[in-house]
């Protein structure tokens, strides 16, 4: 039986896949999008919805909780610096997927996951263009 065992396995080792999720969670909130296997941007979304709830509490030990998943400090200060402003009036779900259609090599189906609300910063250079 497996009760109360949340997530997906997808073939790897329990450390693999979390330094596989540590890296993604990583780079989405650095670029704010990424391009992936559909059944990887839904398991994602899990850890990054985790993430931004930690940043919109925003306390010491928040940030210590997203720094052992995080493990670049200029991503968690990014984060925790911008998800009030961006995330605060929401109570969930701050990503979206979107299907692209099935990979060329292998017929696997890719998705794009990002974050629902634009950055700031794309924000205002789409304002000065």
């Amino acid at each position: 039986m497996r009760h109360r065992k949340a997530g997906v396995k997808l073939n790897r080792t329990s450390s693999h896949r979390d330094a596989m999720f540590r890296n993604m969670v990583t780079s989405m909130i650095k670029h704010g999008r990424i391009r992936t296997t559909d059944v990887k941007a839904k398991e994602l979304r899990r850890w990054v919805d985790k993430m931004v709830t930690l940043a919109k509490r925003g306390d010491l030990h928040a940030r210590r909780q997203a720094l052992s998943v995080i493990r670049e400090k200029s991503v968690v200060h990014q984060l925790f610096a911008e998800a009030q402003d961006r995330f605060g009036h929401r109570a969930g779900g701050y990503t979206r997927i979107i299907k692209l259609g099935y990979r060329a090599g292998d017929a696997a189906p890719m998705a794009l996951i990002e974050f629902v609300d634009p950055a700031p910063v794309a924000a205002a250079e789409a304002a000065e263009a």
